[in-house]
C-alpha cells in the first residue's frame, strides 16, 4: 500500500470514527429525553432561562412550585437574564454546536422565534405530543412550529390595552364612554386637549423602537415583511398609514421622548403622561404606584380609521415555551410544561392574580381571576374586554427577524419626521434593502 493510500485510508477511518462519537454524544443526549421525571435517574436539574424578575421569573417559579407538588425529587434552576443575551447565547451555541451550558427550557419571544426554527429547527425538541393548536389562542399560534411540527407553548397573549388616567381624562372634558372604540385620529385629539388644560403628555415613546407602528400593523393584519420574509416598504398602504399617524403624534406635541424602559415606566409613575399603549403585561408595573389606585382605566387599541382590515384590537410582544433537544434533560423539560403551561388553568389562574398574565391557553378564559373587577381600575372587569380583544387579533406571520426589520424602519421614520415625503423614504429604503429577508 503507497503512502497515498494508507493517508486516503486513515482519513477514511478518523472520518467513520468522529461520524461514530457524534451519533453516540447524541444519541446518548437523546435518550436521555425519556428518564422518567423525578426519578433517581435524573443527575441534573431542569435549567429555564427567561428575563423579567417581575413577569416572566415569577411565572417560571410558580410553575416549578405547582409541579414539585407532584414531582418533589424534579429538580430545577431558574435563570433571569435579558432577551438580549438570551438570543446571543442561544446563536453563538446553535453555530458552534456547543449545548453544554444550554437551559433546558428557554422563553423565547414571538418576534424572535423563526430565526431559530428557520435556522437550527433540529435544536428543538417537537411538543405536538403536549400542544394542541387549538387550545390556544389564534394569534398566538402562527409563530411556534415549523410546517406542522410545534415547537412551542404559547405563554401570554400581549394583548394591547389603552390604559389611561381617568381623573386626567376627565380634566380634559372627556368620559370613560368617550375613550372606547377611538380611532387614532381621536387619540390624538384626546391628546391635545389634555395637553392643552392639564400640561400633561399623553404617552412616552421611543423614536428608535417603533411598538407603536407594530401595534397600528397588527391590527390591520400586515406586517414589515412580505408572505415570503422579504422586507415590504414600498406600496405597503397599512406601514405608510402607520408612518404618517406616528409623525402626526409626534408633531401634535403629545408625546414625551423616553430613551429606554425605565424612563418609559417613571412617565406614568410619575404623572407626566395620561395613558399607556402597550401589552396588558404592563399592569403589573401600573400597579407599583399604589398611589394611583382607582385612577386608572382601559380601553380599546385605536384602530387606523384609513385601513379598512384595521381593528380595535391588536397584541405586542408574547412569548412562548420552547424545550432544547440536546441540553440533557429534554424529557422532563417537555413532561414539565405539558403539566403546567400547557395545560394547567390553577396555574394560569394564580398567575393572573399575581402577574396580571392574559394566558394565550384558551381554557384560562374562564378562570375566576378573568371573572371580577380590578380594585386598581375602579372594579373595571379589564379581564373580560381583554379576552374579547385577544380572540379578535390578526394573525401576523412576523418573519424570522423582526426588530432587524424595525431597524431599517426607525431609520426611515427619521427621515420623514425630518419632513421629507412618506412614499418617497419608503420607496428609496426599498430599492436599498428590499432584497434582504426578515
Amino acid at each position: 500500500m503507497n503512502q497515498t493510500h494508507k493517508k486516503a485510508l486513515f482519513l477514511v477511518f478518523a472520518v467513520s470514527a468522529a461520524a461514530i462519537l457524534v451519533y453516540a454524544v447524541f444519541h446518548s443526549i437523546s435518550s436521555r429525553e425519556y428518564t422518567q421525571p423525578g426519578s433517581s435517574e435524573q443527575k441534573n436539574p431542569v435549567k429555564i432561562w427567561a428575563w423579567d424578575d417581575k413577569y416572566n421569573i415569577i411565572a417560571a417559579e410558580e410553575a416549578v412550585r405547582a409541579y414539585q407538588k407532584r414531582y418533589p425529587d424534579t429538580a430545577f434552576e431558574i435563570v433571569s437574564m435579558t432577551q438580549e443575551e438570551i438570543k446571543a447565547r442561544l446563536k453563538s451555541a446553535m453555530i458552534t454546536g456547543s449545548h453544554k451550558f444550554l437551559p433546558d427550557i428557554v422563553l423565547i419571544e414571538d418576534y424572535s422565534i423563526q430565526y431559530f426554527l428557520q435556522n437550527y429547527e433540529s435544536e428543538f425538541l417537537p411538543l405536538n405530543s403536549i400542544v394542541s393548536q387549538d387550545d390556544f389562542v389564534s394569534c398566538k399560534t402562527g409563530v411556534n412550529h415549523a410546517g406542522d411540527t410545534i415547537y412551542g407553548v404559547p405563554f401570554d397573549c400581549g394583548t394591547i390595552g389603552l390604559f389611561y388616567r381617568l381623573d386626567v381624562i376627565q380634566k380634559a372634558g372627556f368620559t370613560e364612554q368617550d375613550m372606547r372604540r377611538l380611532t387614532w385620529e381621536d387619540y390624538i385629539e384626546v391628546g391635545k386637549k389634555v395637553r392643552e388644560t392639564t400640561g400633561m403628555a399623553m404617552l412616552s415613546i421611543n423614536p428608535t423602537d417603533l411598538p407603536l407602528i407594530r401595534m397600528m400593523l397588527q391590527s390591520a393584519g400586515a406586517w414589515y415583511t412580505d408572505e415570503e420574509g422579504k422586507l415590504y416598504l414600498e406600496g405597503n398602504q397599512v406601514l405608510a398609514e402607520a408612518v404618517r399617524l406616528y409623525r402626526e403624534i409626534v408633531n401634535a406635541g403629545i408625546a414625551l421622548t423616553a430613551a429606554d424602559w425605565n424612563r418609559f415606566v417613571h412617565d406614568f409613575w410619575e404623572g407626566n403622561t395620561a395613558s399607556i399603549l402597550t401589552g396588558s403585561w404592563i399592569s403589573i408595573s401600573i400597579l407599583e404606584e399604589e398611589s394611583q389606585k382607582g385612577l386608572w382605566r382601559m380601553a380599546e387599541v385605536p384602530r387606523m380609521k384609513n385601513c379598512e382590515a384595521s381593528v380595535n384590537a391588536s397584541s405586542i410582544g408574547g412569548s412562548c415555551w420552547y424545550v432544547l433537544k440536546y441540553a440533557g434533560m429534554a424529557g422532563e423539560a417537555r413532561h414539565f410544561l405539558g403539566e403546567t403551561f400547557a395545560s394547567d388553568t390553577g396555574l394560569m389562574d394564580r398567575l393572573a392574580e399575581k402577574i396580571h398574565l392574559l394566558s394565550a391557553l384558551k381554557s384560562a378564559q374562564k378562570s375566576m381571576a378573568y371573572q371580577s373587577g380590578q380594585p386598581f381600575y375602579g372594579s373595571q372587569m379589564i379581564y373580560q374586554d381583554l379576552i374579547y380583544w385577544t380572540n379578535r387579533i390578526p394573525s401576523v406571520n412576523y418573519g424570522t427577524d423582526t426588530y432587524k426589520a424595525e431597524e431599517i424602519a426607525a431609520e426611515a421614520m427619521q427621515q420623514v419626521l425630518a419632513g421629507r415625503d412618506i412614499e418617497e423614504v419608503l420607496a428609496e429604503y426599498q430599492r436599498e434593502y428590499g432584497q434582504l429577508k426578515f
